[in-house]
């Protein structure tokens, strides 16, 4: 595990050091963005059309035992509070950074390709999530998506942030959160109950191959 760098100057100093003695950080991170990048920016264009086509229902034994409920504010909370931690060591420890913007990245081209390859329509009772800072990827703060089905993006993001902290609170932290969304997201009805257990076993997966990718 790489020795954690404290205070801004010590943060900076980190930065600058391996970005100059270490051309391969210096390569991967960098092409890295420019792919995630790319892949943000194609984002509405993608939604656009998955939420065109015609895709199939599920009949969910599960969700219809669950009573739909408007849970976005708690799942945005938890969300959010992951999310920062996770900036906060992104910005500590470079190869940290390195790990989860290639496992990231990774997970977004993942889904595309699932959710392009499995169309569903959404489940009975469905409840918009209001965040208006994940909904600008949908091409607006208007917008909300309801076919991005295969495999679940706020679960799996959640459960990645979890397989990338290293520090044993972060993770336990992680973990907690990540269950819990993985719940709010039925509750909500936002997602079939497919969408969620594939969600764990794909970003595993993809966690690993982000590793191997990173730390090689």
């Amino acid at each position: 595990m790489q020795k954690e760098i404290t205070g801004f100057t010590g943060v900076i100093s980190e930065w600058q050091d391996i970005f100059s003695t270490n051309k391969t950080f210096r390569r991967k991170i960098i092409s890295t963005v420019v792919i995630l990048i790319v892949v943000v920016l194609s984002l509405p264009s993608f939604f656009a059309y998955i939420e065109e086509r015609k895709g199939a229902y599920l009949h969910d034994l599960i969700l219809q035992h669950i009573p739909a409920s408007d849970v976005s504010l708690l799942t945005f909370l938890i969300i959010w509070s992951v999310s920062g931690l996770v900036i906060v060591r992104c910005i500590q420890r470079p190869s940290f950074a390195l790990l989860m913007l290639m496992s990231f990245t990774l997970l977004c081209l993942a889904r595309m390709v699932s959710i392009t390859m499995v169309p569903l329509d959404p489940p009975d009772g469905l409840i918009k999530l209001n965040d208006p800072l994940t909904s600008l990827v949908y091409g607006g703060k208007d917008k909300f998506i309801t076919k991005d089905l295969f495999f679940s993006g706020h679960t799996s993001n959640m459960f990645l942030m979890f397989l990338c902290l290293e520090k044993r609170p972060d993770k336990i932290f992680a973990l907690i959160a990540a269950v819990l969304v993985a719940v709010l997201v039925l509750i909500q009805h936002v997602h079939y109950t497919v969408d969620v257990l594939f969600a764990f076993i794909f970003t595993y997966i993809i966690f690993k191959i982000g590793k191997l990718t990173a730390t090689h």
